[in-house]
């Protein structure tokens, strides 16, 4: 079982540009069924080429943030859709006072929603003739799911969290690297000060 999976990520691996290589030793994208993997290979061929990871541990918080740049990114595609795709209710709020006097047109919105190319003509003109635009329509559709919106915009600001916790897990991570690092020099420049003093006078003194 263990081999199989193996074989696939490494046939998964090979098979990525370069970049995206860098990360896929941490596993498969986490992406639903029918979204963009070449997108999402996109986005994290531009992080990596900003961030430039240095070792394993900023690979692990670049593909978190990765990740949840993409968890943003999708839940704004999803707010987006579902906006869209229930549409329809705003639009038989909006409607139901134009249409009190056309009982045979309670199923308009339905027929709109539907594609009905007579049913868009007559939306267009009962709108128009209302002083309404497709605006009114999504309004009312955002209030009648505000709930589900708010939940959506949580989920939004929390992936957003996320991200940013892993990007500042990066920076610290650089910070105290190039404090050791800084550190390590000024040894370094200090023992070959000594050295370079040792080698002139044959004796070891204060480099003061």
């Amino acid at each position: 079982m263990s081999t199989g999976n193996t074989n696939t990520t490494e046939n998964t691996s090979t098979s990525l540009p370069e970049r995206a290589r860098r990360l896929a030793w941490l596993g498969p994208p986490p992406l639903f069924k029918g979204e963009d993997a070449a997108a999402y290979h996109e986005l994290s061929d531009r992080i990596v080429d900003a961030l430039k990871p240095e070792d394993k541990l900023e690979d692990i918080w670049l593909r978190d943030f990765v990740d949840c740049e993409w968890d943003v990114l999708r839940y704004r595609r999803k707010k987006s859709s579902f906006m869209t795709s229930t549409a329809y209710e705003g639009l038989q709020k909006v409607l139901e006072p134009l249409l009190r006097y056309y009982p045979d047109q309670v199923d308009l919105a339905e027929a709109w929603a539907a594609g009905d190319k007579g049913a868009i003509k007559r939306v267009d003109v009962l709108l128009t003739s209302a002083g309404l635009t497709m605006d009114a329509v999504m309004a009312q559709t955002f209030c009648t799911h505000l709930n589900e919106c708010a939940l959506i915009d949580r989920m939004i600001a929390d992936a957003e969290a996320r991200r940013d916790d892993a990007l500042h897990e990066i920076e610290r991570h650089r910070a105290t690297w190039g404090q050791e690092l800084r550190r390590v020099a000024h040894e370094a420049e200090k023992t070959l000060e000594m050295e370079v003093i040792e080698d002139k006078s044959g004796k070891t003194r204060n480099a003061a």
